[in-house]
């Protein structure tokens, strides 16, 4: 069965939820030439949990399974292929330091195992190589390195890793660290420019109805499909038919499994990013690469993460209970819900936001922490609202990272994301599951009206959503090297 846009008689999906597992389902089966209506009960698209990276082949995960690597990394380069104008193309560094248990060679081995799957991926098809040559994926830098790198001054344009590294050798106290240090081909992601991709691909689509400030009250089989009732902006209820339904409600999922008499085991997980201002970042111009410096998590010697962007701003993560992790802020679905209960104090956080002196205390905090190794950052300051949200993992390992969808009945598929680069392979396994559609061979051919986007027009729309939503427009400024 083959569905393109001259079918007369195209199957409807009604879609739940418009964050990015949403939109990209969205994109996906209207450009496949299905009507889609999809219900988002925020004022626009992909507005939930921080965004920062790829997580291209899982290296940030000491913990996560070889197999979870190998497909991160496939769903990333497939990811970059469907958003290309969303990716800030920059490297990320891995550090180990002595405050940390591990070792940074006991990386090298995976590291080995997802150089040569990326190597293997684009002899197969050259469109994979989207990040970077695969002989340049990663790269190992002792101390000594690391000194002369220091002496050297930043091009205008970095291009080599080598490049990327100089300002990590200039200002990160190298005292703090075991070594070989290691820089990896991980990318960035700008969170705006995927919501202004989403929102000007599906504004194109004829057979695609999005509707924002709707927010879904209940769902009813009706044996050959759904009906739901949903209320828009001024509260009014409206009902809504479909033959398919996809529930992609994030955090959220297991509402609408309770809705559909769907038994689920899940957890949910409340995590903040904190924006930062670094005027000294800003004055000197340098262009950071990512930095990971690792720890255990939830101890006060947690991961320390700084994501750059353009003008000086930082996005930091800290994977301590004062920082990015919240007392409460992982929580277990139970046996009366498929929905889990985040304290109150958590979910007042997502709805109405953040009180002021909070916002203070834990970007303070963020700084303070990542400060310790790189002793100069201390001089950053607050740089507007944290990013922040909720994501749910499926079954009970919270260390899970690479998951898609299931499927409850004949109708009805749950995306189960926990990294938005899952999300292409999730709606391609709905597509095959319920129409026999197979993975198309080339991303572009299938997704045209996303790839005639113009990366201005998507950059512009993105500031403008940076300014409706209260952050820096920095967030939605490309950043790095520029794509050929």
């Amino acid at each position: 069965m083959s569905h393109n846009k001259m079918d007369i008689i195209q199957p409807s999906i009604a879609i739940v939820g418009g964050g990015i597992a949403g939109t990209t389902s969205a994109i996906h089966f209207s450009e496949l030439g299905f009507e889609v209506t999809l219900l988002e009960k925020g004022p626009s698209l992909v507005n939930g949990p921080p965004i920062c990276h790829l997580h291209a082949g899982g290296n940030l995960y000491r913990d996560i399974s070889v197999e979870q690597c190998l497909q991160l990394l496939r769903q990333s380069i497939d990811t970059v292929r469907l958003f290309p104008h969303t990716i800030n193309i920059r490297p990320t560094i891995i550090a180990v330091p002595h405050s940390d248990g591990g070792e940074p060679l006991d990386l090298l081995p995976r590291l080995k195992t997802i150089k040569h799957a990326y190597t293997e991926l684009v002899n197969q098809d050259q469109n994979h190589q989207v990040l970077g040559r695969p002989q340049d994926y990663y790269k190992l830098y002792s101390k000594e390195d690391l000194l002369a790198i220091a002496e050297r001054t930043q091009p205008q344009q970095p291009t080599s890793l080598d490049d990327w590294c100089i300002p990590f050798a200039k200002h990160t106290d190298l005292e703090t660290l075991k070594y070989p240090v290691v820089m990896v081909q991980e990318y960035g992601w700008s969170v705006f420019r995927l919501s202004a991709t989403a929102q000007l691909s599906l504004e194109q689509q004829p057979n695609c109805t999005v509707l924002t400030n709707s927010r879904l009250q209940s769902v009813e089989s009706t044996g050959q499909g759904w009906s739901l009732t949903y209320t828009d902006i001024d509260n009014q209820r409206c009902k809504l038919t479909t033959d398919y339904l996809i529930n992609a409600s994030g955090f959220e999922t297991g509402i609408v499994d309770d809705f559909v008499g769907s038994k689920q085991q899940r957890l949910v997980e409340f995590k903040a990013a904190y924006v930062t201002e670094w005027p000294y970042g800003q004055k000197c111009q340098e262009e950071w690469p990512e930095v990971i410096f690792h720890g255990p998590r939830g101890t006060p010697q947690g991961m320390a993460q700084l994501t750059p962007y353009a003008d000086g701003v930082f996005q930091l993560h800290g994977m301590t209970e004062g920082i990015t992790l919240f007392e409460g802020g992982l929580v277990s679905s139970s046996t009366d819900s498929s929905q889990p209960q985040l304290p109150s104090k958590l979910l007042k956080k997502i709805v109405s936001g953040w009180s002021e002196e909070e916002l203070e205390l834990r970007t303070r905090a963020a700084i303070r922490h990542m400060s310790q190794f790189i002793p100069s950052f201390r001089s950053a300051q607050v740089g507007g609202k944290p990013l922040f949200g909720a994501q749910q993992i499926p079954g009970a390992d919270p260390s899970l990272r690479a998951s898609d969808v299931s499927f409850c009945g004949d109708r009805y598929a749950r995306l189960e994301v926990v990294k938005a680069s899952s999300t292409l392979e999730a709606a391609q396994k709905v597509a095959e599951h319920w129409f026999d559609i197979a993975e198309a061979v080339s991303i572009e051919d299938t997704h045209q009206v996303t790839m005639s986007l113009n990366s201005n027009d998507i950059e512009n729309r993105a500031i403008g959503l940076t300014k409706e939503r209260g952050y820096p427009d920095a967030l939605a400024k490309v950043f790095g090297q520029n794509r050929v």
